[in-house]
């Protein structure tokens, strides 16, 4: 049987590779999608290398619990500037997953942020 750890490192590395690779492919839209959500393009111009890095690295299972708490950390970080934009009023696209995420930000993403949050931890400490 398999790991419930293993199983949601692997889940979490695949949102974060699909996630990056999605934003590298359509890099014009990107960009654009951070702009709207007031990101520093400094900031932005990293995201989706460590997006994937952190991705391959979970799915590999390579330092699973150090890869799995930056994760986590990275996901924070994304849901506290959806609900900060969210709470001024904003709802630009969400950029979660590039040009594939056209969606205003909403409720929605911060469930699902939620979700990748409890399993990256899952896989960080079991």
């Amino acid at each position: 049987m398999i790991p419930v750890a293993v199983v949601a490192a692997v889940v979490v590395g695949a949102v974060f590779v699909v996630a990056g690779a999605a934003k590298l492919v359509n890099r014009e839209v990107w960009v654009a999608q951070v702009a709207a959500l007031r990101v520093p393009s400094s900031l932005a111009a990293v995201v989706p290398g460590v997006e994937v890095v952190l991705g391959a690295l979970l799915i590999s299972q390579i330092a699973r619990g150090y890869v799995a708490s930056m994760a986590a950390l990275v996901l924070v970080a994304f849901t506290t500037l959806i609900l900060a934009r969210i709470t001024q009023g904003e709802r630009p696209p969400c950029a979660c997953f590039g040009g594939w995420s056209a969606t205003p930000l909403g409720a929605w993403h911060v469930v699902r942020n939620a979700a990748l949050i409890v399993m990256a931890m899952t896989a960080a400490l079991a």
